[in-house]
């Protein structure tokens, strides 16, 4: 029996919604950075005037960050000429602080000057780059279109200012800005076992490089 025009509406207006509830949305493209990691960590040092070796994004603590840092030749020469070099082992360096061992401790070789943290998202980079604001001076390095959003500005800012962290943006040239700077007024922690044991995964980096000497005539 053919459809009644009343009948044949409903069902083109119940099969439109059908299609038009299976329709999927509109994907948004992830963030990209502009260049790799290591570059944009060597342009995010120089924007912040943080002289030294900017080391090749690595693994410390359980985050990938990028340190720069400079080697302490006096400390390094003592070191081999004592054929102490870097020590990775977290249950060896923890003796280093205690009373009875400290004096026979190594000293470190290494001057981390700043750790970055180079991430797409700013919770990414933030979760990488706090463990090292406790120490020293750390940053994040996010694409500025990351930073052009409601939960940048209410949430991230907030948090990086409390930690101390600086800010710096990369645009889709891989140009460089900063976007806030880092607290200096902060309490930095003293020397502890965590400390040693990230200044001793440094130092083996540092001579990892090819801009370092493993050994010094």
């Amino acid at each position: 029996m053919a459809a009644t025009p009343q009948n044949t509406e409903r069902s083109t207006v119940a099969g439109g919604a059908q299609r038009s509830r299976s329709m999927p949305s509109r994907v948004v493209p992830p963030i990209e950075l502009p260049a790799s990691v290591d570059e944009l960590a060597r342009a995010a040092a120089a924007q912040l005037g943080w002289n030294g070796i900017v080391l090749p994004e690595t693994t410390i603590l359980g985050r990938k960050v990028c340190v720069v840092a400079k080697l302490r030749t006096d400390v390094h020469a003592e070191r081999i000429a004592m054929g102490a070099g870097p020590v990775a082992d977290r249950a060896t360096v923890d003796t280093w602080t205690w009373p009875e061992l400290a004096g026979t401790a190594p000293a470190p070789a290494a001057e981390i000057v700043g750790v970055l943290a180079v991430a797409r998202h700013w919770r990414t980079a933030m979760a990488s780059a706090v463990p090292f604001a406790r120490y020293g001076e750390a940053a994040m390095v996010l694409p500025s279109p990351a930073v052009l959003t409601e939960d940048y500005v209410g949430n991230c800012l907030p948090r990086a200012r409390a930690y101390g962290l600086a800010v710096v943006t990369a645009d889709p040239n891989a140009v460089v800005d900063l976007d806030l700077e880092g607290r200096t007024e902060r309490v930095v922690l003293a020397e502890d076992p965590v400390s040693r044991l990230v200044n001793e995964l440094v130092y083996d980096h540092l001579l990892r490089t090819a801009e370092v000497p493993a050994s010094l005539d």
